[in-house]
């Protein structure tokens, strides 16, 4: 509790430096990552992220020393030069996206450890925290440091902001934007350079391994609750600074630990409960959404049984002869027949269930539906009678008053179905 208390009333500025740092650079890279996401380009930040390595040990080599402009500039060139080879080859030969990526990554970081592997056999002193570009040191970053970081993090943020209608025609609609006089091609080569940045201002506090994480993590978690971009952005941008603080928060308390691994941990936690809990595309949502839906269903199947045995001049039916209609869902079947009588649609006059005024009512609504859309796919879609049927009984739960409103309108509002029988209306409703 002394550490948190320490930690988060930054009684040590150099905590609280770190700190605005990160956050910082954890809005930028959920700018850039939401966009890239968006673009479906996770991939080129991953590869971009790993290319950076052989540039940060030749500026290293430059300088003779961990100088943050020369570390800085070799990445930047590094991740320039990944970027334009993919671009290239993808171009020019005919290896897929992904062929490309990968092959550039490999080789890319794989030049780069045997670059590290050499120098920490150097026997050069300063090389001592060079490997912590691997996975990533934010409480190891100094503050010369920390201000070029987040001076280009903040080039970053003002760019997207100032731009956003530009990157929002990239992501969106390329074609339109060039329709009407935007500089599509130099808008996109001015992304590729924000992302380069952005991977670039990351790599020490995140590190080379993980710092796509952090770029496509937050926005892909952002997606589940909102189809809105600049929600989109700012929950992204909410996602990444909270991560990166509880990751760097992590690394105080326990110095061995690196941040990058602990920021994804975090990351990754938020993106769990979004994918279970976001009220739209949650899998605990869809699950109970699906559960209600499939309960109306079978309910409203049990009301046009009972209205076709009311056509039928039947009172209603018997238990028996609704378990007869749905033998394999009886357990569903007395849960429909409790909803309806709680609902007020049914009575249960021993041994029938009865439709009431109020269930008539309802029953014919969907009935209705049912038969007006057999009309129209028969009338408008030549579809024989007899094929009709089952596309009307997934569709009759689904159809909107506005639609119905619509259906009666282009069919001149039929009296019967294709079957010949009656379309039920308040009318002629049966007593």
């Amino acid at each position: 509790m002394e550490d948190f208390v320490y930690f988060f009333t930054f009684q040590d500025p150099s905590i609280a430096w770190v700190v605005l740092g990160i956050t910082l650079l954890g809005v930028g890279s959920a700018y850039v990552g939401t966009f890239s996401f968006l673009d479906k380009k996770a991939l080129l930040g991953d590869a971009i992220s790993h290319a950076v390595l052989p540039g940060i040990c030749m500026g290293f080599v430059l300088a003779g020393e961990k100088n943050p402009v020369y570390i800085v500039t070799g990445a930047f060139l590094s991740g320039a030069l990944a970027t334009f080879m993919s671009s290239w080859l993808k171009r020019n030969t005919k290896l897929s996206e992904d062929t490309i990526i990968a092959t550039i990554l490999s080789v890319f970081f794989g030049f780069g450890i045997v670059l590290l592997t050499a120098l920490q056999k150097s026997g050069n002193p300063e090389v001592a925290g060079l490997n912590s570009f691997i996975f990533g040191n934010a409480i190891g970053i100094s503050e010369s440091d920390l201000l070029l970081y987040g001076g280009l993090a903040m080039v970053i943020i003002l760019v997207l902001t100032l731009a956003l209608k530009e990157f929002r025609l990239m992501v969106f609609d390329p074609e339109f934007g060039q329709a009407i006089g935007f500089p599509m091609k130099a808008i996109t080569f001015l992304f590729n350079v924000l992302m380069i940045l952005a991977v670039v201002i990351g790599i020490q506090a995140i590190g080379v391994v993980l710092m796509a994480a952090l770029l496509i993590t937050p926005g892909a978690a952002a997606r589940f609750w909102t189809d809105r971009l600049n929600p989109l952005l700012i929950l992204a941008a909410m996602f990444s600074v909270v991560s990166g603080i509880l990751g760097t928060y992590v690394s105080f308390v326990i110095p061995q630990m690196p941040t990058g691994p602990w920021v994804v941990v975090f990351l990754s936690a938020f993106a769990l409960i979004s994918f279970l809990v976001s009220p739209k595309s949650g899998i605990v949502f869809r699950f109970f959404a699906r559960k209600r839906y499939l309960e109306k269903t079978h309910r409203e199947h049990l009301l046009k049984a009972l209205y076709k045995a009311k056509e039928s001049k039947k009172p209603g039916l018997t238990i028996e002869e609704i378990y007869g209609l749905y033998p394999f869902h009886k357990r569903e079947t007395l849960q429909s027949i409790s909803s309806l009588q709680k609902l007020g649609f049914t009575t249960k006059d021993q041994p029938i269930i009865k439709l009431t005024s109020k269930g008539i009512s309802e029953a014919m609504r969907v009935v209705r539906l049912h038969r007006l859309w057999e009309l129209y796919l028969n009338e408008s879609m030549n579809i024989a009678p007899d094929h009709v049927h089952d596309s009307a009984e997934q569709l009759e739960h689904l159809i909107t008053p506005e639609l119905e409103a619509l259906l009666e309108q282009r069919l001149n509002y039929p009296s019967v179905d294709p079957h010949q029988e009656t379309i039920p209306r308040e009318n002629n409703e049966l007593r």
